[in-house]
């Protein structure tokens, strides 16, 4: 039955709500049931995807899409003042299409992932003895509840970051995200690793949570100094405001040369650079691997790297405040098209030399994401929300299908090791260090697990951008047309470049991962048939589905034969979101060739070279001499921050500040007023208090002390001794008073 819009606000209001709830119930009353826990999470996990998807079919079916707004807000914070030309705090929901498209996929995406975690948690296998707490298990996590809890409480993050009406309650669910990445990477806390430069899980998290941390910095400055300048931080009363953006886009900020709009625009794309990945704070997401697999499918799909992304689509009018196509671009413009540019060409180079399954796919994250800045910064606004979303499926598949590969593996290598009864390092036996990740240990997994090979080849072409049948290849071509049309040629070339590396890096993965002979024993007995494997492959099947899918309804209408086919309903639906409607793409047949020429050529090249490879061989790679090795070592970034930035800080923090100031300085003047009062202390009780302070008290004691054993002798207790003494004294009296009176 149709919905009223009172209905749908009040659905929007409770769609981040369930996994809020399923978080509580599970820490405070089924944490000891593991299977009450996972059906906890993933049924009200549930809820939240049948209202969400409820709340976007709503919005899909207005007769003009994108004019029927729903918003809802309670007034929080009475901080507003009229004097000063602001309003009260207000917090709310708003139901506008880009709401509805991105609770279509984050929703379907969190829910899946949770479906998947019952698998790849082992559920239903018993515990092996040497497990421990916070380290990757062989049997069922012993932290399986606390997962769950932790993955429901992510996607409330997300949630609520998504039906946010203003900037205030965005950044409230920004920043529960950072905690729950924080609590997920860290999750294998107990793990550690033979060789000591290797990150360890604690360290992934850390350094998560810090780097993001400096983005996230700069943009609560910029939501203080936005609230300051508008009066509001509300969505519609900015965003879809010409007065409000023109008053923003004209009036001169703090800074010289930066108006309003440029100044709280590139603080707030500051946030993004941080919690998305960009250069030069990339350098956490790739370490965010330690967590479990689908830890990183939920961060590189779902989202925290989809929220950077998602906050700067929401404000693209503040971020784009004065631009029109034909003009130069405004700052926060180009500094997104600058680096997102770089970062899409320089993630792919370092993608190209990892040996790593999950750390290729980190980088082919950031590479990708640095796509939908760059096509922000140079204009195309329905290019970067329609990769968005293509990419949370083939990148959530691609992440799900690494781990099917990894669990495979390892339970190949178990087998192996049981065979030849060297497994935990038995008593005679030295059980020998085994990477699972790496996908030179892999090979021929193509028969052995064929359901996860071909959904991962599906993943993996629409990722290159496989022609025609893959959303990818839809997507990222509306990228490069939108950098071509608005004049954009370094960025067009740059990207195209990209994507050639993409497709290359991607059959790489492929070849080394599926095809040819097994390299090792592990890859020789993987399997996907063990029990635990149904849900993981259920949540692959259904992402493989969507991969190719989701680009269908984004087929520009002037495309030759293919436009017209099925409607352009992205455009037009998303489209509504801004002021003024973007016009349809034109055809441009340079940015289609490119398309082509660089994903197939790269998956050629990938397959030409790879084809063949054989345990022993080097890496084709391996060619690049010198670069190989930079490459491999990710440029040295990690090397160069922990010498630049770690280190001193560790200095600052453990020689300047605790050694030198604090137990130096400040511990050394206290010490120095403490002895210099102790002496000073032992100088005045000789000179002063003993011979001047207790010497008076002493006098005054002496002195009551003689009267006292001079008197004592009257003091015999004989009455009759007093009265004698009495009278005597009387008539002594007495004589002195009555003498002078009878002289007279």
């Amino acid at each position: 039955m149709p919905f009223s819009p009172e209905q749908i606000k009040l659905f929007t209001w409770l769609i981040p709500l369930p996994p809020l709830l399923a978080f509580t119930l599970i820490v405070l009353f089924t944490n000891r049931s593991k299977a009450l826990s996972h059906v906890v999470a993933i049924g009200l996990m549930g809820c939240s995807w049948v209202l969400s998807w409820i709340v976007f079919f709503y919005t899909l079916g207005q007769h003009e899409f994108g004019h029927e707004v729903i918003e809802h807000a309670v007034a929080w914070l009475p901080f507003g003042s009229a004097a000063i030309g602001t309003e009260a705090l207000g917090m709310g929901t708003l139901v506008d299409p880009l709401t509805g498209v991105m609770l279509f996929f984050v929703s379907l995406a969190c829910l899946l992932i949770f479906i998947y975690s019952v698998g790849y948690s082992n559920y239903g296998k018993a515990r092996d003895s040497h497990d421990l707490p916070g380290d990757p298990p062989h049997g069922v996590d012993p932290l399986y509840s606390r997962f769950f809890a932790y993955l429901s409480l992510f996607a409330f993050g997300m949630l609520l970051l998504v039906v946010a009406d203003n900037l205030l309650l965005l950044f409230v669910g920004w920043e529960i995200m950072g905690l729950c990445s924080f609590l997920l990477i860290g999750f294998w806390y107990a793990r550690n690793y033979p060789n000591p430069k290797q990150i360890t899980p604690r360290r992934a998290a850390v350094k998560a949570f810090m780097t993001t941390r400096v983005g996230d910095m700069f943009m609560l400055l910029g939501i203080a100094y936005l609230y300051a300048q508008a009066g509001t931080l509300n969505f519609r009363d900015i965003l879809h405001s010409p007065e409000m953006l023109m008053k923003l886009a004209t009036t001169p900020s703090v800074i010289a040369g930066l108006m309003v709009s440029h100044l709280v625009g590139l603080l707030l794309f500051a946030g993004t650079v941080g919690k998305s990945a960009q250069f030069p704070l990339h350098v956490w997401l790739p370490d965010a691997m330690e967590g479990p697999t689908p830890v990183s499918a939920m961060i590189h799909a779902a989202t925290m790297v989809s929220a950077g992304v998602y906050a700067m689509i929401r404000m693209f009018p503040l971020l784009s405040a004065g631009w029109h196509h034909g003009q130069a671009l405004t700052p926060p413009m180009t500094a997104m098209a600058l680096i997102g540019t770089f970062t899409a060409l320089f993630a792919a180079t370092i993608a190209v030399a990892q040996s790593d399954i999950k750390k290729v796919l980190a980088y082919s994250t950031i590479s990708q994401l640095g796509f939908m800045i760059a096509a922000l910064g140079v204009g195309a606004y329905i290019a970067a929300a329609f990769h968005l979303v293509t990419h949370a499926f083939f990148k959530a598949l691609l992440f799900l299908g690494s781990g099917s590969v990894i669990h495979g593996v390892e339970h190949g290598h178990h087998h192996a090791a049981h065979a030849h009864g060297a497994e935990h390092g038995e008593p005679g036996h030295a059980a020998p260090v085994f990477d699972p990740q790496n996908m030179f240990n892999m090979g021929g997994l193509a028969k052995r697990m064929p359901i996860t090979y071909w959904t991962f080849v599906i993943g993996g072409f629409a990722l290159s951008g496989f022609p025609f049948v893959t959303a990818g290849f839809w997507s990222k071509d509306a990228i490069l047309g939108g950098a071509w049309e608005n004049g954009q040629p370094f960025v067009f070339w740059s990207l195209a470049l990209a994507a050639l590396l993409t497709a290359f890096y991607t059959m790489r993965q492929i070849a080394l991962t599926f095809l040819g002979a097994p390299r090792t024993s592990a890859a020789e007995h993987a399997t996907e048939r063990d029990s635990i494997f149904v849900p993981m492959l259920i949540a692959l099947v259904v992402l493989a589905f969507f991969a190719i899918t989701a680009g269908w309804v984004g087929i520009p209408e002037t495309f030759p034969v293919l436009g017209g086919l099925l409607p352009n309903w992205f455009h037009a639906y998303v489209g509504g979101t801004l002021l003024e409607h973007p016009p349809a793409e034109p055809f441009l047949p340079v940015p289609l060739i490119t398309s082509l020429v660089v994903a197939l050529g790269g998956l050629l090249l990938g397959w030409w070279l790879y084809r063949g490879y054989q345990k022993g061989q080097k890496d084709p790679v391996e060619a690049l001499g010198g670069m190989y090795a930079v490459l491999r070592d990710k440029y040295y970034f990690d090397e160069l921050y922990d010498a630049v930035l770690v280190r001193p800080a560790y200095w600052l923090s453990e020689t300047f500040a605790s050694a030198w100031v604090d137990k130096g300085v400040i511990d050394g003047t206290l010490h120095l007023i403490g002895r210099a009062s102790l002496r000073l202390g032992v100088v005045f009780r000789q000179y002063f208090d003993t011979p001047v302070v207790n010497g008076a008290g002493d006098l005054v004691g002496n002195s009551v002390n003689r009267f006292g054993k001079a008197f004592r002798i009257i003091q015999t207790g004989k009455v009759q001794q007093y009265l004698l003494i009495g009278m005597a004294i009387a008539v002594v009296v007495g004589a002195v008073l009555l003498l002078p009176g009878i002289g007279r």
